[in-house]
């Protein structure tokens, strides 16, 4: 099945036999549902800060930014194309009639001087056809706007990244959310030496547009907020990437060459793990608003990270106790205490075992990586939720699931997605650096078994896809989670083209 040119294209790519043989058993095995035990709430996993709690985190954060030493960095993903944004007006194009019909494509044409782009599109137009926007809409050719929209003859945004998109106006001027990234990071992840360290994860075609952009934008930002921004890039590894497989579950060939595609987001814990860093801010390039809405977004960012600096210190204290051998009894249990309540690992077999026994299970259990992440009300939003979930050694902890991980056909685990009360808007800080200062192997807490597959096509071919297991999801299933609840107003991503027509990116 396998020849000699598959072998070295697998030597190319840095996958071994093994690892694909492995991904086609997944194709033919597929991967089991997590066991849940429950939503996670307020009541049960999800902490609300009090008033008072808030400033003491806010202070927990300012006096860890200001500390020697700590690398604080912002690891944004954002290699995803903005095509999907674009959806509807891609069917517009191809649609049979020529004026707008659907209340998206209304909204659209009926509001689009609000959009940040539109004097770039009105630049177009008037070079393309030879008329401004306002003139084609006038005689009806809505088309023509949008195709010097979206193709390579206008602005090509169906074929841009969406981080390179104009998002917000600023008066004469506009930002794309690279750009509102380099400001988040000031306004919270900036260090005692005035500097601001970003990441970006992007696509290896479009790599020399975002490192033009940062080239031409940075020393603006350096200059009016007197710090200076270390931004970096990387892309997806190739060794990250998955095999198709065809309706067979056999390798997908086009002209006999196996077929690779990107591992999803889940690839990016290779990434992640690649930065030197203590602690790591993760949020999607999507998710950015204008300056005027940042206050709050900005204050519950330094409260999630002054939450994770207050869990890491109890953890580094609590390990270093342990590693000295001098410890009680009731320092044990209180330990254990900590375990069960402010992490919210649960394991019924703890009260069976010696305290010999429970030193090893205490440390195990603590020495992690850690992350705190921002949980919202649910409002509609798509995402995925938090969880109280059985893994693989029996214990009960956080984790974050999406639907197609629970099983559905069970009336009562249905339920218990039904009634969660929050879901997940993808923003974490986390600690990937010991008590001794040594990084973790991000890529040792992966669950392999929570993997996503789909069916998609290809040159009319039924292809099934592979994903690794989600960054946030099984990627970090082995790390210590703590939920904290943060208003919907940190949460503003840019899903479809006319989400940037609501109040918060306006």
């Amino acid at each position: 099945m396998i020849s000699e040119t598959d072998k070295n294209y697998l030597a190319e790519k840095g996958i071994t036999e093994g690892q694909l043989f492995k991904q086609l058993d997944n194709f033919k095995k597929g991967f089991p549902y997590l066991e849940i035990v429950s939503a996670a709430s307020v009541e049960k996993g999800i902490k609300v800060v009090s008033d008072e709690e808030e400033k003491e985190y806010l202070d927990d954060w300012d006096m860890y930014k200001a500390s020697p030493n700590k690398r604080i960095v912002k690891f944004v993903p954002a290699s995803g194309a903005a095509s999907r944004m674009f959806k509807d007006l891609f069917e517009f194009l191809d649609a049979p009639y020529n004026i707008p019909t659907s209340d998206f494509e209304k909204k659209f044409f009926d509001e689009i001087q609000k959009f940040a782009f539109y004097q770039d599109l009105d630049a177009v137009c008037l070079k393309n056809n030879g008329k401004s926007i306002e003139a084609l809409l006038e005689e009806g050719n809505y088309k023509s706007v949008v195709e010097n929209l979206l193709k390579p003859k206008g602005l090509d945004y169906g074929n841009l990244p969406k981080g390179l998109l104009k998002f917000h106006k600023y008066g004469d001027t506009s930002r794309t959310p690279v750009e509102e990234h380099l400001m988040e990071g000031y306004l919270y992840a900036k260090n005692e030496k005035d500097e601001v360290n970003i990441h970006f994860t992007v696509s290896p075609e479009h790599r020399p547009l975002f490192e033009s952009l940062i080239e031409d934008k940075k020393p603006a930002f350096e200059d009016n907020l007197h710090v200076k921004y270390d931004v970096t890039f990387s892309e997806q590894k190739p060794s990250t990437d998955t095999i198709a497989a065809d309706a067979n579950n056999e390798p997908f060939r086009e002209n006999g060459k196996l077929l690779f595609r990107p591992g999803g987001h889940g690839a990016l814990i290779e990434n992640l793990n690649d930065l030197d860093a203590d602690i790591v801010f993760v949020k999607n390039i999507d998710n950015a608003i204008p300056d005027k809405y940042k206050e709050t977004e900005t204050k519950y960012k330094k409260i999630l990270a002054g939450v994770l600096v207050d869990v890491q210190k109890k953890v580094f204290d609590y390990l270093k106790l342990l590693d000295s051998g001098k410890y009680t009894h009731d320092e044990l249990m209180e330990i254990l205490y900590f375990l069960q309540n402010e992490l919210n690992i649960k394991n019924p077999d703890t009260k069976l075992l010696e305290d010999a026994e429970l030193v090893l299970y205490l440390k195990r259990k603590l020495d992690r990586p850690c992350r705190v992440c921002g949980m919202v009300r649910n409002v509609g939003e798509p995402g995925g939720g938090p969880f109280l979930t059985v893994n693989a050694d029996g214990t009960v902890s956080l984790q974050i699931l999406e639907s197609s991980q629970i099983d559905m056909s069970d009336p009562v685990k249905q339920a218990m997605f039904r009634q969660g009360t929050h879901f997940n808007p993808v923003d974490l800080v986390c600690g990937i650096k010991d008590y001794r200062g040594r990084p973790f192997n991000l890529k040792d807490y992966v669950d392999a078994n929570t993997g996503f597959i789909s069916v998609k096509s290809k040159s009319g071919r039924e292809l099934k896809a592979l994903e690794l297991p989600g960054l946030w999801n099984g990627a970090m299933s082995d790390w210590n989670t703590v939920f904290v609840e943060v208003p919907i107003e940190t949460f503003n991503p840019v899903k479809t083209i006319n989400d940037l027509l609501r109040t918060c990116h306006l």
